[in-house]
């Protein structure tokens, strides 16, 4: 579940950051308006964290530029403004959801991922791929109804599977992902991530595409 969060203070911005990653977001930053509205039309997002007062370009603006070009990214306002009036303007400029500062880290993960679920558009609140089912909202993993644990990054891989699965997903796709934007490691990672996923979900489910990526499909 990959995430843009556009915040100019650097120290919340780091803060929030580790902590979504630490819950299984990749998660991209942007300190200004101007580089987050460029990074949000360049890159695919799952969902966007942004804050109303920023240099450059206000968060009001943004959020109306990337609608008028028909981006419909799931995006959550924050802001240290309170108030019905702030709050109006900030859906009625096109954001999904809004939380003022200082916010409950578990509500803005909670809320986040609600957003993340519902996506651009309607999404399953599961997905199944045989007897394998993926909860994106819960973060669970199922097989044949028994539950299996998996760290916050298996299921970031898992889930890129899931959401295309009878379709092969390159390495790259997987690490745009699962890993934020500045990543620059082996690509390699992802295969050491596949492998344990198969030794904990078992065989016949992750398929390898020789030259091309992995398949998810049904057992």
């Amino acid at each position: 579940m990959r995430v843009l969060l556009v915040e100019d203070e650097k120290r919340l911005a780091d803060l929030v950051k580790g902590g979504l990653a630490g819950e299984g977001f990749a998660v991209d930053v942007a300190y200004d308006g101007r580089d987050g509205l460029w990074m949000a039309s360049e890159n695919d997002y799952d969902a966007i964290v942004l804050d109303v007062m920023l240099p450059r370009l206000n968060g009001y603006a943004l959020c109306a530029k990337l609608r008028e070009a028909g981006n419909w990214t799931p995006i959550m306002m924050l802001t240290a403004k309170d108030g019905v009036y702030d709050e109006a303007e900030a859906l009625d400029t096109g954001a999904d959801d809004y939380l003022a500062k200082p916010f409950s880290y578990v509500v803005l993960v909670a809320r986040l991922r609600a957003l993340v679920r519902r996506g651009g558009k309607e999404r399953p609140v599961s997905i199944t791929v045989g007897d394998l089912t993926v909860d994106p909202a819960g973060m669970r993993c199922r097989r044949g109804g028994v539950e299996i644990a998996l760290t916050p990054k298996e299921f970031a891989v898992l889930h890129g599977l899931a959401r295309r699965a009878g379709e092969v997903v390159s390495k790259s796709e997987l690490l745009a992902q699962a890993w934020d934007f500045s990543y620059d490691g082996d690509p390699n990672i992802v295969e050491v991530y596949v492998s344990a996923l198969r030794r904990k979900i078992g065989p016949g489910v992750i398929e390898t595409v020789r030259g091309a990526g992995y398949r998810l499909e049904a057992a």
